[in-house]
């Protein structure tokens, strides 16, 4: 005789049993794992929480691996990868991105953002904030959301002004002359200590180490000679001659772009000074440049 404790019977054989715990809704029988619940919601229960089962419970659906699991999730679910959580819909998953603290989201826009200086950066750009600061050319007409966004299309030359790099800088030591941002030591002088223009770097084919062009100060590699001058062309080997301007600070920075962005990032609180405002908002008129 064979007795199911559960059911408090007695069965002919075992095998009479084992077709009763099948039959049986007081059986829920894992066969995988043999283990035996009471309900089909501590079998499901089960399913969910042991890592020896891909199982969807949403679906009622098993999956040979887990990677096919993730895969059906992400194609018919709600789901957040970071946490590996499923929700219920839409909703569910935006609140979650929108309250936990292991998510960079912007909620207006429903986007994650990987950390969180990209989430600032998005936060400063046009998308949310307005263009209020115009290009100082009078013929451009170019409006930006920051300082270090004008100042950066008139270095990159795309002004119609016809200003660029060398020209910021050369204003930028003109006007300057207290050395707020600037350090002379670092500064290209010409003849009898007279400011002079940045040295131009340019590469030729004899840059070809044999499978890439290589830059011959850093030893970068390009795929084209194009893209090598295009690279030395930029601030990368330039002097920097702009630095912050708070002592316990003084990062250096080789355009006055990159200087501008880290002051408006208030990293180190540079900006509140009264004399860095100043000198900012006179380089800003830029009246000598763009004139």
């Amino acid at each position: 005789m064979a007795y199911c404790d559960r059911c408090e019977r007695y069965f002919n054989s075992r095998t009479a049993l084992r077709q009763h715990e099948l039959n049986s809704s007081n059986h829920n029988i894992c066969d995988d794992c043999d283990v035996d619940f009471s309900t089909w919601l501590g079998l499901k229960e089960h399913y969910v929480q042991s890592p020896d089962h891909a199982y969807c419970q949403y679906c009622d659906r098993h999956f040979n691996y887990d990677w096919d699991l993730t895969e059906h999730y992400e194609d018919h679910h709600y789901y957040c990868g970071k946490c590996s959580k499923v929700f219920k819909n839409e909703r569910g998953l935006h609140e979650h991105h929108r309250q936990s603290p292991f998510h960079h989201y912007c909620a207006s826009c429903k986007r994650d953002f990987q950390s969180q200086s990209n989430l600032n950066s998005h936060l400063a750009s046009s998308t949310h904030m307005p263009k209020a600061f115009k290009c100082p050319a009078a013929r451009c007409g170019e409006a930006f959301v920051s300082c270090s966004a004008v100042v950066l299309h008139l270095e990159s030359g795309g002004c119609t002004s016809g200003a660029d790099r060398a020209a910021v800088n050369h204003y930028v030591r003109q006007y300057d002359k207290q050395n707020i941002i600037t350090d002379p030591s670092r500064m290209l002088t010409g003849p009898g200590g007279a400011p002079r223009d940045e040295i131009v770097y340019s590469a030729n084919e004899n840059a070809w180490n044999g499978y890439a062009y290589e830059c011959y100060l850093c030893h970068q590699t390009a795929q084209s000679l194009r893209a090598l001058n295009q690279h030395l062309a930029s601030p990368r080997h330039q002097a920097k001659m702009y630095f912050c301007p708070l002592p316990s600070c003084k990062i250096r920075f080789t355009t006055l772009s990159a200087l501008l962005q880290h002051i408006e990032s208030e990293r180190c609180g540079v900006s509140r000074f009264q004399d860095v405002q100043n000198t900012l908002n006179g380089l800003m008129k830029m009246k000598m440049l763009t004139n």
